[in-house]
């Protein structure tokens, strides 16, 4: 067969069935080849950083791999950001890109882009095919990558010349040789774990730290199972959202830089932590990385060995992926005959709990004004938190993961690791395209809403209904707030005032109900109405401009400089 067909032979058989892109010369036998394919749905995007969030967004709420597609040049280096994002934010995710022809690689022809060198340092693995007969070893081995071991992103990029010549199908059962690429999937070594079961019985004051990993790993019943077993609370990330219900009574809240109090001191009054697919960065530990939980012995169980003990030094380390594994140790546990002392552990439950009661998350209160964290809370209200939210990077984004609560795994969308603006809408066009029967909204501040806001053109193009909320400041909010704090109220380059479009009447322009929100109006009112609309809506909601994000710890600084409300702040 034809090598294009081949292509889409090798994405079914991986269970594609969702393509987004803009075609371009090298790539234009691959749209031909799609033109006609009744299994894999074609989403032509605005932007080519379009369609990799929508891949990324696609990868998200559904585990399996993303696929996006883009010509050489401009096309492919439009995708670096995306690409990035999903290596960041370990997401299965595959870009198939177009290449000039092979005699003409390295001759800087017209479009001509290295984008397997641009992306060397953000992705799993790359490959440039320019050979037909070398296809079908790096399409299978890219899918096998992307979604194998810690997920991450692959490169194909192939030259305009392969795609139309013959070459043999070597079958369904095909899996190349990969030297050197052998991930852990083992529940750990018994001993291993039976050495962390011991350690959790003997904690006083033990704390489940759990990240992204947990959602990869398809572990939220297993860490709901060991945190039951062993009654040790739980923190979940800002990539952990979902992996542990956020109703349950040992869930703690969100650790880091802007998560809630009580982890903070959990974390600092902690004599043992389990860390479950988390990468101890320095929105947890704060840059000053020495002086987090200083008191605590390490247990880290992660899929990717290189990042245990990386940024924290572990006394236990488990390669393993997060559902054997900690099954295995709550196996190890429960047939243990000296478990741990039910008095102290409740004690320390209800010390966090304590301090949960004492340090909610800080809501502002300003007359006149919409405080955007209840925006949130009504939304929350309105779906009962049976909705799949996406979110762009920023206020916004905090108060989303402060005061939306998910009780369910990949219902939480967001950019972690590179907060990339303009993450929100496209992804949000993903989610929806792999959920078609699911509500889904996009959360999103007014500076990073129109990054990508051309892709409302995608979203009603292909019927695709999303529910856009937009917090708007008028500033770029994050930065705004540290200049305030920390920068003597010098507003350099944030305020987009007074040159702020009307978002509903951009909403009009692409034939979407708009709405807009000012104080004075019934925010609930109005929120359920927009969420009510067949179709898609757009709701631009002007909140209170001097709004924080509150907790939080300032960069530069310890866990112990933690600012919680804004008396303190001030």
């Amino acid at each position: 067969m034809r090598a294009v067909d081949y292509t889409l032979v090798a994405l079914k058989r991986a269970g594609v069935d969702a393509i987004f892109g803009v075609p371009g010369g090298p790539v234009i036998p691959l749209f031909d080849a799609l033109h006609d394919d009744p299994d894999i749905r074609t989403f032509l995007t605005r932007h080519e950083q379009g369609a990799g969030h929508m891949a990324e967004g696609y990868a998200k709420t559904t585990g399996k791999v993303g696929v996006c597609t883009a010509t050489s040049g401009p096309g492919a280096t439009n995708l670096v950001t995306p690409i990035a994002d999903a290596y960041m934010d370990s997401v299965p995710f595959l870009a198939v890109t177009g290449q000039v022809g092979s005699a003409r690689v390295g001759t800087d022809a017209f479009q001509e882009a290295d984008i397997v060198g641009i992306t060397l340092p953000i992705v799993k693995h790359s490959f440039l095919v320019d050979r037909a007969e070398d296809l079908p070893h790096a399409l299978v081995s890219a899918l096998h990558i992307a979604t194998s071991g810690r997920p991450g992103p692959v490169l194909v990029d192939v030259c305009v010349d392969v795609w139309a010549q013959d070459i043999e199908d070597p079958g369904p059962d095909y899996a190349p040789e990969l030297p050197g690429y052998n991930p852990p999937s083992s529940g750990g070594h018994p001993k291993v774990v039976a050495a962390a079961a011991r350690a959790l019985a003997r904690a006083e004051r033990p704390v489940i730290y759990a990240g992204g990993g947990i959602i990869h790993g398809s572990a939220h019943a297993e860490l709901t199972r060991l945190a039951e077993v062993t009654g040790v609370p739980v923190t979940t990330t800002l990539m952990g959202l979902g992996g542990f219900p956020s109703t349950h009574p040992l869930w703690i809240g969100m650790p880091g830089m802007h998560g809630v109090a009580a982890s903070t001191y959990a974390f600092q009054e902690s004599d043992l932590i389990l860390a479950v697919g988390v990468r101890f960065d320095e929105r947890v530990l704060s840059t000053v990385m020495h002086e987090w939980a200083p008191n605590a012995k390490i247990i880290h169980v992660d899929v990717d060995p290189a990042e245990i003990s990386k940024n924290r030094s572990a006394h236990i380390g488990i390669a393993g992926e997060a559902a054997p594994v900690l099954g295995a140790i709550s196996d190890s546990y429960e047939a243990m005959a000296d478990k741990h002392d039910t008095a102290i552990r409740t004690s320390w439950v209800d010390r966090i709990g304590g301090w949960k009661r004492e340090n909610p998350y800080h809501v502002d209160s300003h007359e006149g004004t919409i405080q955007p964290q209840e925006v949130i809370q009504a939304l929350y209200k309105i779906t009962g938190g049976d909705a799949i939210v996406c979110t762009d990077v920023g206020q916004h984004q905090m108060w989303a993961a402060q005061h939306y609560l998910f009780d369910k795994p990949r219902r939480w969308v967001t950019s972690g690791g590179l907060g990339t603006m303009g993450f929100g809408l496209p992804s949000a066009i993903g989610a929806k395209v792999a959920h078609p029967d699911a509500l889904v909204l996009d959360i999103a501040g007014d500076g990073s809403f129109e990054m990508t806001l051309q892709e409302l053109s995608t979203l009603q193009m292909y019927g695709i209904h999303v529910k856009i909320f937009i917090l708007n400041n008028g500033f770029l909010g994050m930065v705004r707030q540290w200049q305030e704090m920390f920068w003597e109220e010098r507003y350099a380059g944030t305020s987009y005032e007074p040159f702020q479009p009307s978002f509903e009447r951009v909403a009009a322009a692409y034939g979407i109900a708009g709405f807009t929100i000012n104080p004075g109006d019934d925010l609930e009112e109005v929120l359920r109405e927009a969420i009510a609309v067949e179709g898609s809506a757009l709701v631009d909601i002007h909140v209170n401009p001097k709004a924080k994000v509150l907790p939080m710890v300032p960069q530069g600084k310890g866990p112990d400089a933690m600012i919680v409300t804004t008396d303190a702040a001030s």
